[in-house]
């Protein structure tokens, strides 16, 4: 099995030049060139597994060249050390809950996946990197934390100066070390072009970076591991169908579900829910495609992405080729992909009187990403009645105490802290403010630091 760059002008690569690269030289995302199938008996087995068996099931059909069987086993054993609950909320209504790890945030699935694959590439090579990486909210936390004190890596984390929470911040910049964690003052598709920049910039090739962020195709893969693992948690019989609902925002929680679902994944539709930023419903809807620049602030801060990275794996799963500046090159099978997905925006508005009905309603609290997508569910069951028969699995992708100010000012509840929330509160801070807004200073500034 190989790898191949969407943008089609680099050579193909292992997995592991692959991981450690992160982007492809000419730009484009790294996809694997096959996706094996499972049948639906070796599916529906999976009930009878824990996530660690689940998972390497999974990744072992991808990966089989690249580890021996023990080796993986204990990489997954090591990154995967929390559980991923799914929980029955009214009816056929499920939310599995993707924040039980470290930084209570689904990223930690495929952050903590990736540096246990780096760590052990580079240990085998005896190589040291730089990983740089943007981040919207909970990306930057989940990776630094993930890499923090790991041998041979120095990780730099890009973040909009004033759009994410302090909590989300204070898992980057409490940490030192080998984590350096650098405010932009600007979005964050400031601080994605600058990292993609880059990577490409071959005036920084000394430097050997390569990215953590969803871009690097060793964290999309484990991302598809929760589909498989929620899937089961709640089905019954074998090939039973069920309907996802996938809070949106770089798009690569939604890529992990369709390449689960090219693995034999009976999924009868994926709901992208996204926030105000609503470029990907509006291509679905009128068959062209523009980016939304700047990106609009919304409370659901981790899905404040006018131009997500992942759009070109997903065109690419349909045939087409957009660039990384936005622009469609080949148009790809559009019905195929309205089929399968369908995408609803959701309003602040919407999103605040979620997070108070939910709590009204079942006495749950529930995060602004995890209530876009349980927003957009009921949108769906209110569109296609007949489909409420149906199971559906919500993704709750950060913990409510992530966000104090707008969950205790909307429901009059403290939510809980976790412990590793808790232990960050009275940490002293360490952290970079770059007031640019090109290209130029930021590549300075690596020269100069690093």
């Amino acid at each position: 099995m190989m790898i191949y760059s969407t943008n089609k002008h680099s050579p193909n690569v292992s997995f592991r030049e692959a991981v450690l690269k992160g982007q492809a030289p000419d730009k484009g995302l790294y996809m694997f060139d096959k996706i094996p199938l499972l049948s639906q008996d070796e599916i529906f087995e999976f009930k009878s597994l824990n996530l660690k068996e689940i998972a390497f099931k999974i990744l072992y059909q991808f990966l089989e060249e690249d580890f021996q069987e023990q080796i993986l086993k204990n990489i997954i054993n090591k990154a995967l050390d929390f559980p991923i609950p799914t929980n029955l909320i009214t009816d056929n209504n499920y939310i599995c809950y993707l924040d039980k790890g470290p930084t209570c945030s689904f990223k930690d699935v495929g952050a903590r996946m990736l540096a246990s694959f780096m760590e052990h590439f580079l240990i085998e090579e005896d190589i040291k990197i730089i990983i740089l990486t943007a981040t919207s909210g909970d990306t930057g936390g989940a990776v630094a934390q993930a890499f923090h004190d790991k041998n041979n890596v120095e990780v730099v984390v890009l973040y909009p100066k004033n759009e994410i929470s302090t909590l989300q911040r204070k898992q980057m910049t409490t940490l030192g070390d080998n984590i350096t964690a650098i405010a932009i003052n600007g979005k964050f598709d400031d601080c994605q072009r600058f990292a993609k920049s880059a990577f490409a910039d071959s005036d920084l090739s000394q430097l050997n970076l390569t990215s953590a962020n969803s871009i690097n195709i060793g964290r999309l893969l484990p991302q598809a591991i929760y589909y498989f693992k929620s899937y089961s948690d709640i089905i019954e019989h074998k090939n039973e169908k069920v309907i996802f609902s996938v809070p949106s925002g770089n798009f690569g929680n939604l890529t992990g579900g369709l390449i689960a679902k090219r693995m034999g994944l009976p999924v009868k539709r994926f709901i992208s829910a996204v926030n105000e930023n609503d470029e990907f419903p509006k291509y679905l809807a009128k068959g062209y495609y523009k980016k939304v620049k700047p990106s609009r602030v919304c409370i659901s801060n981790a899905m404040n992405v006018g131009h997500p990275s992942n759009l070109a794996r997903l065109i690419d799963l349909y045939n087409g080729h957009i660039d990384e500046e936005g622009n469609l090159r080949i148009n790809p099978s559009i019905d195929k992909i309205r089929n399968e997905i369908i995408s609803y925006s959701i309003t602040d508005e919407i999103t605040k009187e979620t997070i108070i009905d939910f709590n009204n309603n079942f006495d749950l609290l529930i995060d602004p990403h995890g209530a876009v997508g349980w927003a957009a569910l009921l949108r769906y069951q209110k569109e296609f009645p007949s489909e409420k028969a149906i199971k559906s699995i919500n993704f709750e992708t950060a913990d409510p105490a992530k966000f104090p100010e707008q969950i205790i000012k909307l429901t009059h509840k403290h939510p809980k802290i976790p412990d590793s929330l808790e232990i960050i509160q009275q940490k002293k801070e360490t952290m970079t403010s770059l007031e640019i807004g090109n290209y130029h200073d930021f590549k300075t500034y690596l020269q100069k630091n690093f």
